[in-house]
């Protein structure tokens, strides 16, 4: 007797997002609006910093059946954590000097508002994502920018990387790998098929991301039980 399959409502969801929101320490629930259409979660109303906007987008994220994410949260620092343009763009320098795996000599930083925007070039992805983390954890930040592209020093990775990608996607925690396709087009990866979550999702697109040689990913995973039609 096989098992039935659990249909979950938005309403369903929206009560989990809630919940996962109260288990997570670094924002306060009530500041937070959660309404749900068709799997798509939108996080309304204000918070005091950019770190707990980034909280509570990854907190929805953690959700199963959350398709996407809409955060239109806005950051309203409060007076004690206002900071002047050349303050907060002197403490990003610093945070990314200290941040061992960001090429501080390939990154330009703009502060306009208390928004920094980021540009230039690095070898990895985890590079990237290191750089917006270091500079979102500062107070006085009101939102960043990311636009530091990837630019790999290695030749257009082969066949075997492919192959690398799906064992390292067996060992991580995007199961159901028989239903992820795993693609080349030069320096580009791209995944298809369907995962349970967007935790998953976005676990995949990081595991590619990993692969030496890679300087896009185009992640087609959708959330879901059963594969597109």
């Amino acid at each position: 007797m096989g098992s039935a399959t659990i249909i979950r409502t938005d309403q369903d969801i929206q009560a989990d997002v809630l919940d996962e929101l109260t288990w997570e320490p670094r924002v306060q629930p009530h500041e937070i609006g959660v309404t749900v259409t068709e799997g798509v979660v939108t996080l309304s109303g204000w918070v005091d910093g950019y770190a707990k906007k980034w909280a509570a987008e990854r907190a929805a994220h953690r959700v199963a059946r959350v398709r996407a994410v809409a955060n239109d949260l806005a950051v309203r620092l409060p007076s004690s954590a206002q900071r002047t343009d050349q303050e907060v763009a002197t403490a990003t320098v610093r945070a990314l000097e200290w941040d061992a795996f960001v090429p501080l000599e390939e990154v330009d930083v703009t502060v306009a508002e208390g928004w920094v925007t980021l540009r230039g070039q690095v070898e990895w992805e985890y590079q990237r994502r290191a750089a917006e983390r270091a500079v979102g954890r500062l107070t006085g930040v009101r939102g960043v920018s990311n636009g530091i592209a990837v630019r790999p020093r290695a030749t257009a990775p082969g066949p075997e990387i492919a192959t690398g990608i799906r064992r390292a996607l067996e060992r991580g925690v995007a199961t159901d790998t028989a239903r992820i396709s795993v693609g080349l087009s030069g320096h580009t990866v791209v995944l298809d098929g369907v995962v349970r979550s967007t935790e998953q999702r976005a676990a995949a697109e990081r595991t590619a991301w990993s692969a030496p040689g890679v300087t896009e990913v185009r992640n087609r995973l959708v959330v879901g039980t059963t594969p597109p039609g």
